[in-house]
């Protein structure tokens, strides 16, 4: 809490009056402004009841709490106040030493009943902190201290009417049995006290119930001196700015007073007897070896025939305190009589606990091992469980009743509670691991039996891709969920569970396609571009095609791109839900030609002045359906028009260059020019036929020079590049050829060269055009890998080598092409 309580020691443990402390906790939490608008609520108990921790969950304060790891010790000394947090008016709370401590003993309860009655003559309101089974008794109770307070309240003070809040069984007794001065003779309790009963859970069983139950009884405090309040007919209340000094003369004559009713000699004697015979049964008790060997036996495990052997060991105990104190007052022997059984019993209880402990951890062992082995067996889920339940709750019984002792009446009826809570956590652990499992398994089927189908379908693109899907999804969950339904038949769910499990299984089907297709739609512009590849470079037969000129590539070209754009169109939403759209319609009119006929609509209307894929949403598509929006297929479109458009380009270069290549005469009309011009040089000839067999020799040492050089190859990689290397290599080669010819005239073979040379057939040359994507695409021959020869049947080209590949390759510069 942000306000401080300003805990302050109001009396030390020897009864000094800390007046300086008083003072100043008033001037902190400035209580001398309030006027008489103030209460002061304290609580009194016996030592280790759990005072200060009531008050701190009450009031907010930090009154110094008991640890119970460290024992039942005396832990508020004197008299502490602090100032309730949150509550209106300003309340001030005083926790009291508790009665009853061993640190002051028996004999010295002087301070106990000084502060009680201190306690009762500044506060409105009294707590009396009770355990449940004090309640009858005479010390534990607190009843003469009770009598003795009430009677020197009224002696030495002027009536005021004091709240007493606690638990008690029989309030007139009490009151009736003190003696009163002859004023206050047929005075009624009322007239001093109002007294308001209340009861509390166990703080240590029953934390979050105590903290609800302080919390209600919070609220009672909240103007508590209002009409109706808790103090709302106190009297006699001191202003607030005289609080500190009031305090301090009370308690001033509180100490004075040396008559406050000491015991009887007979009672004493008698309580310090009893009190000496019943700590000497204690403690041998304590040391008893019969009880020492049982309660190591216990700490092991369960221990048969425990009930008995405890019941025996105290029953003789118990039996030795009587014979020794029969003589003392019945009253006080029987109370110390309860206070030994109680002591003995609280020494005992935890060797008990511990055992029922054993009991609980043996049973819950006993079943997850039986429903394992069950469930190895094959047995029903359910029916194991309900078998195992019993099976092991029968043992705990057993158990319990063989632990019981005839001195006390301990519930078990907890730790059984406790056991069955248990019991039912592991079987829902382990009902819920199997059903996760199973559930695993069948998700994992799923997922083979749908991922890699939907990829193909939605990577084939077809216009009936999605009744595809929805067909596949729908067969594949169908079988699914009813062979998950046969195989949890066993665990006996209620039938909402099965449904939950049953839908689960099949949105888990349903998110896995979404899921898949949210992919493949992030990879789109990748999927057009093969789409496009495939359909542009290979015909109908899906074999590669040879650009040779007589191709039409912009049908090509739109019949590439219109399968593009229907793989857009499939892509662009999720259509599980069998809904009409007008998505490839839209994308059709809107990104491809009027004239490219789309079979899904014969019919296309005139493109309206407002792009139609302006937007971010389809018509008749929710946006959780849609996978690509509309603004977004354009953009998409117009990337993958720039991306393909090198391709054409390429395949009209390999078209022109084969034109190029497969024309080698000369117009027409330079034919006839060449005719009329040369007639005279042409009828030379045939008057003269040496000069044919010299123009013959002539043309045989070109044609060798040609094949043995390779002009046609070398002027394909460029006019100026060709010539080049032609004439560097001119001379040599003309060298060789007049040394072959020398070397045949004189009749010696012909060596074989490193490289041999080609043998070509000169009919026509063919040009296969490929475009891998994203190198650059170049017209090559197609080469076989088994044998290394080139050739073409659609042109009738062959190249033949025996280990090269020849390659034509050629450079041109890329052409603009749009449909």
């Amino acid at each position: 809490m942000e306000e401080d309580c300003c805990a302050t020691q109001l009396i030390d443990a020897k009864g000094q009056f800390n007046a300086e402390g008083l003072q100043n906790f008033m001037n902190k939490v400035k209580l001398a402004d309030c006027g008489l608008s103030y209460a002061v609520v304290s609580i009194m108990g016996p030592q280790s009841s759990g005072k200060s921790t009531l008050m701190n969950h009450l009031f907010y304060t930090n009154f110094r709490e008991m640890d119970a790891y460290k024992g039942r010790s005396q832990t508020t000394k004197g008299i502490w106040i602090a100032k309730c947090v949150g509550i209106e008016p300003c309340t001030v709370a005083m926790d009291l030493e508790g009665t009853d401590g061993r640190e002051r003993g028996e004999d010295d309860t002087t301070f106990e009943k000084q502060s009680a009655l201190f306690a009762l003559a500044i506060s409105d309101i009294v707590m009396i902190n009770m355990w449940c089974h004090d309640i009858g008794r005479e010390q534990a109770a607190n009843k003469p201290l009770l009598k003795i307070v009430f009677q020197v309240m009224m002696r030495l003070f002027s009536p005021r009417k004091t709240t007493l809040l606690f638990v008690i069984r029989d309030k007139t007794k009490i009151w009736d049995a003190i003696p009163k001065p002859q004023a206050h003779k047929n005075t009624p309790f009322d007239e001093f006290f109002n007294v308001v009963i209340t009861a509390l859970s166990s703080y240590e069983e029953k934390e979050e119930k105590f903290k609800e139950e302080v919390a209600q009884l919070r609220q009672r405090f909240f103007h508590s001196i209002s009409p109706g309040g808790l103090a709302g007919d106190r009297r006699g209340v001191v202003p607030a700015s005289g609080f500190s000094f009031s305090a301090q003369q009370i308690w001033k004559v509180i100490k004075e007073n040396k008559d406050l009713d000491l015991p009887a000699h007979k009672i004493m004697v008698a309580t310090v007897r009893c009190e000496e015979i019943s700590n000497e049964k204690l403690r041998r008790l304590t040391s008893d070896k019969g009880w020492l060997e049982l309660e190591a036996a216990v700490q092991a495990g369960p221990v048969s025939g425990f009930g008995k052997r405890l019941s025996s060991i105290l029953e003789a105990y118990f039996s030795e305190y009587d014979m020794e104190a029969v003589y003392f007052d019945e009253g006080v022997r029987n109370a110390k009589r309860k206070q030994l059984e109680s002591k003995a019993l609280d020494l005992v209880h935890p060797t008990y606990s511990t055992l029922l402990g054993h009991l609980h951890s043996k049973a819950l062992e006993s079943f997850k091992n039986k429903l394992e082995q069950s469930l190895i067996k094959g047995e029903g889920f359910a029916a194991s469980v309900r078998t195992c339940t019993g099976s092991c709750m029968l043992e705990f019984d057993q158990g319990w009743a063989d632990a019981t002792i005839r001195q006390a009446n301990w519930d078990a009826s907890k730790v059984r509670e406790k056991l069955l809570r248990d019991v039912d956590a592991h079987a829902s652990s382990v009902r819920s691991a199997k059903l996760s499992e199973m559930m695993a398994n069948y998700e994992k089927q799923l997922a083979l039996a749908l991922t890699e189908p939907v990829e193909s379908l939605l990577e084939a693109g077809q216009k009936d891709a999605w009744a595809s899907i929805r067909k596949l999804l729908k067969r594949e969950t169908q079988v699914a969920v009813s062979k998950f339904s046969a195989t949890i038949a066993g665990f006996e769910l209620d039938q909402a569970t099965l449904d939950k499990m049953m839908q689960d299984l099949r949105d888990y089907a349903r998110s896995l396609v979404e899921k898949k297709a949210r992919v493949d739609a992030g990879k789109v512009l990748i999927h057009m571009k093969d789409r496009f590849s495939t359909v542009f470079n290979h015909d109908n037969d899906s074999l590669p095609r040879v650009w040779t000129g007589k191709e039409d590539i912009r049908t090509i070209t739109k019949d590439a791109r219109s399968a593009a754009l229907k793989l857009l169109s499939v892509m662009a939403a999720i259509r599980l839900d069998e809904k009409p759209d007008k998505i490839e319609n839209l994308l059709f009119s809107s990104l491809m030609d009027s004239t490219l006929t789309v079979p899904s609509s014969q019919n296309r209307s005139v493109r309206a002045p407002t792009d139609p894929l302006a937007s971010s949403t389809w018509e008749e598509v929710s946006p959780k359906d849609t996978l690509i929006t509309p603004v977004q297929c354009k953009s998409l479109w117009r990337q993958f028009k720039a991306e393909t458009e090198y391709t054409v380009s390429q395949a009209i270069s390999a078209q022109e260059a084969f034109r190029k290549s497969n024309n080698w005469l000369p117009p027409p009309w330079a034919i006839l020019a060449m005719i009329v011009l040369g007639f005279n040089e042409f009828m030379l000839l045939l008057r003269n036929p040496l000069y044919l067999m010299i123009l013959f020799i002539v043309f045989l040492l070109l044609k060798a020079l040609w094949v043995q050089m390779d002009i046609g190859r070398e002027l394909q990689r460029g006019t100026l590049s060709g010539l080049l290397s032609i004439s560097s290599r001119f001379v040599p080669t003309m060298m060789n050829l007049l040394r072959r010819v020398a070397e045949q005239a004189q009749g010696r073979p012909t060596p074989e060269r490193e490289r041999p040379r080609p043998s070509y057939s000169l009919t026509s040359q063919g040009f296969r055009f490929y475009a891998p994507w994203p190198k650059p695409v170049s017209c090559t021959a197609e080469s076989s890998e088994s044998s290394n020869n080139i050739s073409s049947t659609e042109s009738g080209v062959e190249y033949s080598s025996t280990g090269l590949m020849h390659r034509r390759t050629t450079n041109t510069q890329e052409a603009e092409f749009s449909s």
